[in-house]
This record gives C-alpha cells, sequence and structure tokens, in this order.
C-alpha cells in the first residue's frame, strides 16, 4: 500500500501502464541495454487481495543517448545509465532529449553545481538530491514535452491566475 508507513515505492498507476512499462524493458534489452536490476513485475497482493500492478525496480546500464529507454518518458519505476568522459559531455547529454521535467547532478564541485543549474533545461533542477518530488510551495512544471500550460503550485501558479490591471485617475 503506497500510503503505509516504511513503503518505498507503490504501484504502478493501471494495468495498461504496467504492460506499458514492461515493454519498455524489452525495447531496451533488444535495444542492447543490460538490464542490472528488477524489469519485471512482482507478485504483490493488496488489502483485498488483488493482485496489484507492482513492477521491481529496474535499472539499466550500457545504454546509449539514442535508446528509446533514453528517449522517451517512461513513467515506471525503469532508470538507465549512460557513460560519459566528463562534465561538459554529461551536460550535453542531458539537455539533449524532447523532454525537461527534472533533472539532477551529484557533485561535491560548486563549479559544476552552478553551472548546471544555469545550464540544464530542465523545469526542476536538482542538486545532490533525488529527481522526483518537489515541495508544494514551490512552482512544478518541465520544458520542453514535459509540460503542458502554466506551473502548478506555489505563489508563480497565483500569478498566472491573477489579472493586473493598472489604473489612473486624476481628480
Amino acid at each position: 500500500d503506497a500510503r503505509a508507513a516504511g513503503t518505498d515505492m507503490g504501484p504502478v498507476v493501471s494495468q495498461v501502464q504496467l504492460e506499458q512499462d514492461l515493454s519498455y524493458v524489452e525495447i531496451a534489452k533488444a535495444e542492447g541495454a543490460r538490464l542490472a536490476a528488477g524489469g519485471a513485475r512482482v507478485a504483490c497482493h493488496t488489502g483485498s487481495g488483488k493482485q496489484g500492478f507492482y513492477m521491481a525496480p529496474t535499472l539499466f546500464v550500457d545504454t546509449e543517448a539514442g535508446m528509446r529507454i533514453n528517449r522517451e518518458e517512461v513513467f515506471g519505476p525503469v532508470a538507465s545509465v549512460i557513460r560519459v568522459k566528463d562534465y561538459e559531455e554529461a551536460l550535453a547529454v542531458s539537455n539533449d532529449t524532447p523532454f525537461g521535467l527534472s533533472a539532477g547532478i551529484a557533485t561535491t564541485s560548486l563549479k559544476y553545481a552552478t553551472h548546471f543549474k544555469r545550464h540544464s533545461q530542465a523545469g526542476m533542477v536538482m542538486v545532490n538530491l533525488p529527481t522526483a518530488g518537489v515541495d508544494y510551495h514551490v512552482p512544478f512544471g518541465g520544458r520542453k514535452g514535459s509540460s503542458y500550460g502554466p506551473r502548478e503550485q506555489g505563489r508563480y501558479a497565483q500569478e498566472f491566475y491573477t489579472t493586473v490591471k493598472t489604473a489612473y485617475t486624476m481628480a
């Protein structure tokens, strides 16, 4: 149960999404990605005794930027690793996507952290933090194909839905 204390990861949202996530696993393997962990449905029953939509957290290694697993949004517990030679290549690969919801960097370098925050083409940028989950008081949204419409949440949302008018009166 995703709502139960101590749960780290809940189910996929639906049977259709679970099937799509599992199809991405097969696509990645067919394209040459190496499955390092997970990649299968997990037998886990809900409190009602029904089979839930559970998938093992999945990790692919030995992937390339052009693989579908790295070019499309999976919306499941799937991650992949693209090996790069240096920071500049990492930033270029990170930005070479039609999407841009969230991006992150793990570093001890203030120079790279600052540069990444300024040059990452994502709506939310994290330094030494997970790229999932946000604070409710800040704007939420992506860039490129990862967002539609205005930013949600926070003061920015109030500003978006407010019509501002300047009026002058002379007596």
